[in-house]
């Protein structure tokens, strides 16, 4: 027996959703049967279409998909504008302000506060410059990341086509949307790990093999990794080396069988790390050996032990990140920003669209750590774009503290978040910037921020990963959080030791002065945080760990708990409005 969305999906979903969702934007938001809205915004998920959390109905996120992070010349823009004039609220955020967009942790942009009413119009406009919202959520194939320069970086086996072959071929196709869960993919053909493989549902890592005397290049294929739930699992080899003109029908060989023969009932067991678990990578690579048409080869040599990305090594062995500037394979340059906590103004997504054009080729791509970078630049342009106010805000060289952190939505506008996240991290941010010192060679400290255990920040991966839970304080319930420590991709793998247990919120930053500072002072010479982790007992960690109220910070929603409609709002909130933002019932 299925559960109910799989009974809803059953009756409708994929591209046929889109009709629906153009027949209730032209009626309105109340012509959505309020007994069938939890139906319906299942369904809206595969465009991309969020129902934003309790207290505030009738407004939605769009979550925009490409492939491998890549937007084309005007895209940007396209997006920037569409931010500006729609995704409006009726409450400033009290960092951010109002209008902006959120880059992702897999490549991708959200849009917030959308009325459904504007949604065919946002997709007129978007649509029009090439960009989709389809398959951006819901059980489907989610965004397909790869290193975001392939195609234009150094690359052992060249990705690019791969990729594009992956979403035409397989995302795009109606008959595989309506998958048992979400379902990632990555793909890298760079040395550096940057798709991270190790997190993903299918990952293609670069590889070699000699066959015959000659050395072939070609991935090797891992399965079944992924975050969330506490329950973290590394993607764990098939013995399966693919020619690259094989790969993506290898990918759609294990998408299928998991389509096919994936968990339906039980959906708190069937994302498919869990598939991987229950079949066993011996059945799996059985199974893809029956559906492909070439014989199998066994897994050659990895790269794995010269990944660098999130990998925690020393900095001059190799980037952690894309960000700064970097040589592209034709001699041209790209730049990559720093975004604290990937939340970007729409005027200054707009404006970093009108950089990329003049400076660049108007190209920008985006990574999984929630940066954007201005492709193609000249060497000769390079000083002039640097010297661009919007690069002195969101600077290619930023400190180690912005350069390393990254953090979800959280109850701003997310249903199953516990803590507010993005304005407590900008906020941290300043604080740590002006009170922790710490070596020269440290370029990065990578703090990863999820507002619960679904782990969209990826918390378990970090040198620090923050979970959002909640305490009592005072006598008060308060927001609070669960401290990690030790994680990180690379050579192994391996997901944060947790070492403190909800944490207030205004505690945090004294915690991390504590644990940073005896880092500083009790380190080796050039030794990185993981190491440094790994090195230092369980228990050591804990005493360094001490959590302390700290001077000069104030936290700016410590007792909120999700009591408000709003983080930043304690009135009564005005939904559900109509299209202009008036509330419905000022009718009545």
């Amino acid at each position: 027996m299925s559960n109910k969305k799989e009974e809803w999906k059953d009756g409708l979903y994929g591209d046929d959703v889109r009709a629906k969702i153009l027949e209730f934007a032209e009626r309105g938001w109340e012509s959505i049967p309020e007994e069938e809205r939890d139906e319906w915004f299942t369904r809206f998920k595969f465009w991309g279409l969020f129902h934003h959390r309790s207290g505030q109905e009738s407004y939605f996120m769009m979550r925009l998909t490409n492939c491998g992070g890549v937007l084309e010349p005007g895209q940007l823009r396209a997006i920037g504008e569409v931010a500006r004039d729609y995704a409006v609220g009726p409450v400033e955020n009290p960092e951010f302000g109002d209008a902006w967009i959120d880059l992702t942790t897999r490549q991708s942009i959200q849009l917030h506060w959308l009325k459904l009413e504007d949604v065919p119009a946002i997709w007129e406009r978007l649509e029009a410059a090439g960009v989709s919202s389809r398959s951006a959520g819901g059980d489907t194939m989610r965004n397909i990341s790869g290193c975001p320069v392939a195609g234009k970086g150094e690359e052992y086996v060249e990705s690019r086509e791969i990729l594009d072959g992956i979403q035409a071929e397989i995302r795009d196709d109606d008959d595989l949307c309506n998958m048992p869960r979400k379902f990632n993919i990555s793909v890298s053909g760079c040395r550096q790990g940057c798709a991270q493989d190790a997190i993903n549902d299918v990952g293609l890592e670069p590889a070699h093999k000699l066959i015959k005397g000659e050395e072939i290049r070609g991935f090797n294929v891992r399965v079944g990794g992924g975050l969330g739930g506490r329950k973290p699992r590394r993607a764990r080899s098939l013995d399966l080396f693919v020619r690259p003109e094989r790969a993506v029908e290898t990918v759609r060989a294990f998408v299928e069988f998991y389509h096919e023969a994936g968990n339906r009932q039980n959906r708190s067991k069937n994302r498919a790390r869990f598939f991987v678990d229950e079949r066993g990578t011996d059945e799996i690579r059985a199974a893809l050996d029956d559906r492909l048409a070439f014989d199998l080869e066994s897994a050659g040599t990895n790269f794995r032990g010269e990944y660098t990305y999130n990998a925690g090594r020393p900095t001059d062995r190799g980037a952690h990140d894309h960000v700064g500037v970097y040589d592209q394979a034709d001699g041209r340059n790209y730049v990559g920003l720093s975004v604290p906590v990937g939340r970007l103004p729409a005027n200054e997504a707009i404006e970093l669209a009108d950089l990329a054009d003049a400076y660049g080729s108007g190209e920008v791509r985006l990574t999984r750590r929630q940066n954007p970078l201005v492709m193609d630049v000249p060497d000769d342009a390079l000083e002039e774009l640097i010297d661009e106010p919007l690069l002195e805000k969101h600077r290619p060289e930023p400190n180690p503290f912005v350069q390393g952190t990254m953090a979800c939505t959280g109850t701003e506008f997310c249903s199953l978040a516990l803590t507010e996240t993005k304005a407590r991290t900008a906020r941290l941010l300043r604080w740590l910037d002006g009170n922790v010192s710490l070596p020269d060679d440290v370029e990065r400290i990578k703090i990863h921020y999820s507002g619960c255990t679904a782990d969209c920040g990826q918390a378990m991966t970090a040198d620090i990963g923050l979970q959002g839970m909640r305490a009592r304080k005072d006598g008060e319930m308060v927001e609070a959080l669960d401290v990690g420590v030790g994680g990180g991709m690379g050579a192994d793998p391996s997901f944060v030791e947790w070492i403190r247990q909800r944490v207030p919120a205004d505690e945090l930053p004294g915690l991390l002065r504590n644990l940073l500072e005896s880092y500083a002072a009790l380190r080796e010479d050039g030794q990185p945080f993981r190491e440094w982790v790994e090195a230092t007992g369980h228990e050591t960690l804990v005493e360094l760990a001490e959590p302390e109220e700290a001077s000069g910070y104030t936290d700016p929603c410590l007792t909120d708990g999700k009591q408000s409609w709003y983080p930043f709002d304690d009135g009564p909130s005005p939904a559900p409005t109509a299209p202009d933002g008036t509330p419905l019932e000022a009718d009545d």
